[in-house]
């Protein structure tokens, strides 16, 4: 089976042009909707319907900076280990504290003007994050870029948790 990027004829790489992933996710689709296989046999349908399903899951993940980023990393044998290992550098745990402080303050004070400035430093440190794992793959470090990607990871998630608490 081809890895994401052979499927969409694009070079492995973190800075991936969005136009031509556009263009390339079009021309496979094109190819293997399971619209064109109406009147093919089962077993023709099923290998479409697998098909447009790996060039979906496929254009997911590339779109995406820190999903394309993981998977590169786990092209070149890096496995993250989200679920086990959570090291994290003293500096970051450090700040880790210091937004949850920040965030549970403003969240029990009701401070509407408090959560915007963190979650707008939470984006600020993602941006941040996401461009040092973009640097770490660019040089062939993966395990550096497999660490700033955990704590992308990280971010997003306190971020989705600040989005939950707007809601």
């Amino acid at each position: 089976m081809q890895n994401h990027f052979e499927l969409f004829q694009l070079p492995v790489s973190y800075e991936l042009d969005r136009a031509a992933l556009d263009t390339a996710f079009r021309e496979v689709q094109s190819r293997v909707h399971p619209d064109k296989f109406v009147q093919a046999s089962d077993a023709e349908k099923r290998v479409a319907m697998q098909w447009a399903t790996q060039a979906n899951e496929a254009y997911q993940t590339l779109k995406d900076s820190i999903k394309r980023a993981t998977y590169i990393c786990n092209l070149h044998g890096v496995d993250l280990q989200t679920e086990s290992n959570t090291a994290m550098p003293a500096a970051f745990l450090m700040q880790q504290m210091e937004w949850r402080e920040a965030f549970d303050d403003a969240r029990h004070a009701n401070d509407t003007k408090a959560m915007m400035a963190l979650e707008k430093e939470l984006n600020l440190a993602l941006k941040t994050q996401t461009a040092a794992a973009g640097s770490a793959i660019s040089q062939s470090d993966f395990a550096a870029a497999a660490q700033q990607i955990r704590a992308c990871l990280f971010l997003e998630k306190f971020l989705n948790d600040i989005a939950a608490l707007e809601e």
